[in-house]
């Protein structure tokens, strides 16, 4: 039987209105905040907080509303999950059993993703600044692609590929000059952006690369940013480009095998408009369907952040001179989201009965010696008292990837929810692993 939910007065969504869109999370009379068919706070009580914990069924589904909405619409599309923003190694076995492949940005990611079991044939390696050695790395894999973001790169490339003895498929990331109206943080596809290549020069670049050894020039690709929700306006007007540009380099002669979409669909963390992926497919089909080449898609929050909760006790309620303060074990070393990009997370409680008490505001701050180590600010939570757990929602994408150790707290563990069972997929770090690796000079030993 579900628990009754209390209204707000606040503008900000209630519990009712926040759980209705996330159909992986109920709230239970007895059990309380329940992930698929777990009680989290059994893991709250068996695992400890803070902790990252991450529902499988909520990853299939989101990633199976992509696939549907692609091939929907006619495209021959394959989807390669972004890692940078859920690296977990559970995670990316999910995703990868739902025929996902990975776009990466680093020779870690790469690692990764080859231990995950995602074949190099449908790996994508993305980033303005790869190393030597990690071109060297993707090159001697033989992945499905290299996004190469600038003739420095391209020349980089050609040379390490040619002293191989090898043929790197290499694709031309352009920046299209369009603003997402995302955050500025986040923004990727302007002008003044470090991404890409310059629109107006992608031809020539494209045709240069086509001319040297140890390349195969297999397309063209884009990303414009992350979190967008402002509709498909900028989708629309980067892809629009990307076909004139792609006509232009067919019109010279040069092959073009297969285009990037990139990703950067953004979901609805308080009550902001939500893109769906059907409309991002209608995009795609409208503006670069006639080319009749293949698409790829490389989603990272759209699937994951929604899936992922993080879980957090009360250490203690204190009464400042003007506001409330709750008091958590989480912190912003932990979920730095709301202090980088002042971004917004629903908190529910997790004991039912808390959820069912009446409400007021309320600052949710961690215990980390910084001011900007505040979750939420006016918030109508129930007094909550030592020990009561609360999930952060939405914190599967850009979650435990960006967490730290400042102020020496051991990383939080992650843990993978299917169905009734449950698993720790990552150990929460100890403190003796905080000293690993450091060694004291023997001019300062005792």
């Amino acid at each position: 039987m579900a628990a009754p939910l209390p209204l707000s007065d606040s503008s900000d969504p209630t519990f009712a209105e926040l759980l209705a869109l996330r159909p992986h999370l109920s709230l239970h009379a007895m059990d309380g905040l329940v992930m698929e068919e777990v009680p989290l706070a059994r893991i709250a009580a068996e695992v400890g907080t803070p902790a990252w914990v991450y529902s499988a069924g909520a990853l299939r589904r989101r990633a199976r509303a992509l696939k549907d909405a692609l091939s929907g619409a006619g495209l021959d599309a394959t989807i390669h999950f972004a890692m940078k923003c859920n690296d977990n190694l559970s995670v990316l076995r999910v995703l990868a059993a739902e025929g996902l492949g990975a776009d990466v940005v680093s020779e870690g990611e790469l690692r990764i993703a080859r231990a995950a079991g995602i074949p190099a044939s449908a790996i994508v390696f993305s980033g303005v600044g790869k190393t030597v050695s990690e071109i060297t790395h993707a090159i001697e894999q033989d992945i499905f692609q290299i996004n190469a973001e600038s003739a420095e790169e391209i020349d980089m490339i050609s040379a390490i590929a040619a002293g191989l003895g090898r043929t790197a498929r290499v694709a031309l990331r352009v920046n299209p000059d369009v603003d997402a109206k995302t955050h500025a943080k986040i923004t990727t596809g302007k002008s003044e952006n470090k991404f890409g290549v310059a629109i107006s020069d992608a031809v020539a670049i494209y045709a240069r690369m086509a001319a040297l050894p140890g390349i195969e020039p297999i397309g063209i690709a884009t990303h414009i940013g992350s979190q967008i929700t402002a509709g498909m306006s900028a989708y629309r007007a980067a892809y629009a480009r990307l076909a004139e540009t792609i006509r232009e380099l067919r019109a010279r002669g040069l092959p073009v095998q297969r285009v990037d979409c990139g990703g950067g669909l953004g979901i609805p963390y308080r009550d902001e408009p939500a893109p769906s992926p059907e409309a991002l497919a209608g995009a795609i089909k409208a503006t670069l369907g006639d080319l009749g080449l293949p698409v790829m898609l490389e989603p990272g929050r759209w699937i994951a952040g929604p899936a992922g909760v993080l879980l957090a006790s009360v250490v203690l309620q204190k009464q400042g001179a003007a506001h409330r303060f709750v008091v958590v074990d989480a912190a912003m070393n932990d979920l730095v989201r709301p202090a980088m990009y002042e971004a917004w997370h629903g908190i529910v409680p997790v004991g039912a009965a808390r959820a069912a008490s009446p409400l007021s505001a309320a600052e949710v701050v961690g215990p980390v010696c910084e001011t900007g180590d505040t979750f939420a600010r006016g918030r109508m939570l129930p007094v909550l008292a030592q020990g009561d757990a609360v999930a952060f929602l939405d914190a599967g994408a850009y979650g435990a990837v960006m967490s730290s150790t400042y102020n020496a707290r051991p990383l939080a563990p992650e843990v993978l929810v299917d169905g009734a069972r449950y698993a720790v997929v990552r150990e929460r770090q100890t403190h003796d692993a905080l000293l690993h690796g450091q060694r004291v000079p023997e001019w300062l030993a005792p």
